[in-house]
């Protein structure tokens, strides 16, 4: 199977999309994926990706980047870490910040990342103005170079994510979203539901997306009793959802969505350490336990019983052969003495009745 991460992290035109979403929980955090997206916006290789901007209201710059962001000649970054409405005193409005940087970029194709949306929205005190405002922002997007993306950073749970993902809002989009391992083990043991192929995938999918979206229930499988934490494996899922079919001749609007794994990179499902135990069957290496190992009496022969009870003749038991008849032997018959009361008279069967 083809994986679509590292096409989109390229940003190949077969798979562009203007809107892509990087959603984290607190079970599982995206700063991997997010990383290596920024990464190679920037990246002095890649002339075709054009400028960068980064709006860092979550995490500072220094977790989002490899090395000062100054070295960086394509990144603008644009931190916001400090400004909090209501305690600093530097306070403005960012949205007049974010979309004059997007008006005054250069020509050619741009990619405008925020981390996050549900901090802005939080800023801004309205989930209803924040949605307006990204509405703006990717029209700004639409309206530059067929390369040029709206890279948005999400929670969960958010109040903005329904809202991303409706066709109203972008008809083509990208949602990548981070899932824990212990999400896919706890569906292969507790509801026999192993990733595909081992599960049918219309099967797997029925299961696997009531379950994830309610980020409670992840939440009690990393923190809750029995639980690994979060931060010790850099292992994790990835849910890839690519709306608007791929770029090229003959395309169609579809909608695939496919689970990837991350270590380091995109990866097969197959190719994580953690999952090992949902693809190999576990060997059974006790023996198969005697039913009357602990009964009161014993059921067991020893072999001298198991030769005399093999001695013994069966009634009935011809072994398949006709039972033999001597030339002499008397044939069957029925011999009946009547009763004093019987009328065995044949003649008038009814003579007895007075009629």
């Amino acid at each position: 199977m083809v994986l679509l991460l590292p096409a989109i992290i390229d940003n190949s035109p077969r798979l562009h999309q203007p809107l892509l979403l990087i959603q984290s929980s607190t079970a599982q955090s995206s700063l991997p994926i997010l990383r290596r997206f920024i990464l190679n916006c920037i990246n002095v290789n890649n002339k075709a990706q054009g400028r960068t901007l980064l709006f860092c209201l979550l995490y500072p710059p220094a977790s989002l980047l490899e090395g000062p962001a100054s070295l960086h000649e394509r990144l603008q970054v644009v931190d916001r870490i400090g400004c909090v409405p209501g305690y600093s005193d530097n306070w403005s409005d960012p949205q007049d910040q974010i979309l004059s940087c997007v008006e005054t970029a250069s020509n050619g194709p741009l990619n405008v990342i925020v981390d996050s949306v549900d901090t802005l929205s939080s800023d801004l005190g309205s989930v209803s103005q924040t949605y307006a405002f990204l509405q703006k922002l990717i029209s700004l997007i639409r309206a530059r170079s067929d390369q040029s993306r709206l890279i948005l950073h999400l929670l969960t749970p958010s109040l903005l994510t329904p809202l991303l993902v409706q066709p109203s809002f972008s008809t083509s989009l990208i949602h990548v979203t981070a899932h824990p391992l212990v999400l896919l083990t706890h569906l292969a043991t507790t509801y026999l539901t192993p990733p595909p192929p081992v599960t049918p995938v219309a099967k797997f999918w029925a299961t696997f997306l009531p379950f994830s979206v309610r980020s409670y229930e992840s939440d009690r499988l990393v923190f809750g009793p029995g639980g690994e934490g979060c931060g010790g494996n850099a292992e994790m899922v990835v849910e890839v959802l690519v709306r608007g079919g791929i770029n090229g001749p003959g395309r169609r609007r579809v909608v695939e969505r496919t689970l990837e794994g991350w270590n380091d990179g995109a990866c097969e499902l197959t190719a994580l350490e953690s999952l090992k135990c949902v693809w190999i069957r576990k060997a059974v290496d006790e023996p198969t336990s005697d039913p009357t190992k602990h009964a009161s009496f014993n059921l067991s022969l020893t072999p001298s019983q198991q030769q005399s009870r093999a001695q013994v003749p069966l009634p009935y038991a011809h072994e398949g052969r006709p039972q033999e008849t001597s030339s002499n032997a008397s044939i069957g018959a029925i011999f009946y003495d009547p009763d004093s009361a019987d009328d065995i008279d044949d003649d008038d069967p009814d003579e007895d009745l007075d009629i």
